[in-house]
């Protein structure tokens, strides 16, 4: 299975109701793209201050495997709704991190 990770410091004026809908975004493609695991979003909730460096929000959408990962990265969906997240980022594609796992089978 891999774990996609992404960590995202979205700049100030982007709303609540705004981060909402670009996770809701994520989260439908599991609806529309074989082999999505699970999806998961929200806000970072660790009690560790200053740990997160600043990104403050994330998803992490789990795979069956690398071929279904790189089949969602190829998704037009997932890369207009990528767009949106790095247009909402702090400094672009500066303000995002994508940490992949490979947790085995």
């Amino acid at each position: 299975m891999i774990r996609h990770c992404v960590f995202i410091r979205f700049r100030p004026e982007i709303s609540r109701a705004r981060r909402d809908e670009l996770f809701a975004e994520i989260d439908a493609l599991k609806h529309t793209l074989a082999g999505i695991v699970a999806v998961y979003t929200g806000s970072n909730v660790s009690p560790e201050t200053g740990m997160d460096k600043g990104f403050a929000d994330g998803f992490i959408v789990d795979f069956d495997n690398a071929e279904a990962r790189d089949a969602y990265l190829m998704d037009p969906g997932h890369k207009k709704t990528g767009a949106r997240l790095v247009a909402a980022a702090v400094g672009g594609v500066e303000g995002i991190l994508v940490y992949d796992l490979d947790t085995g089978p």
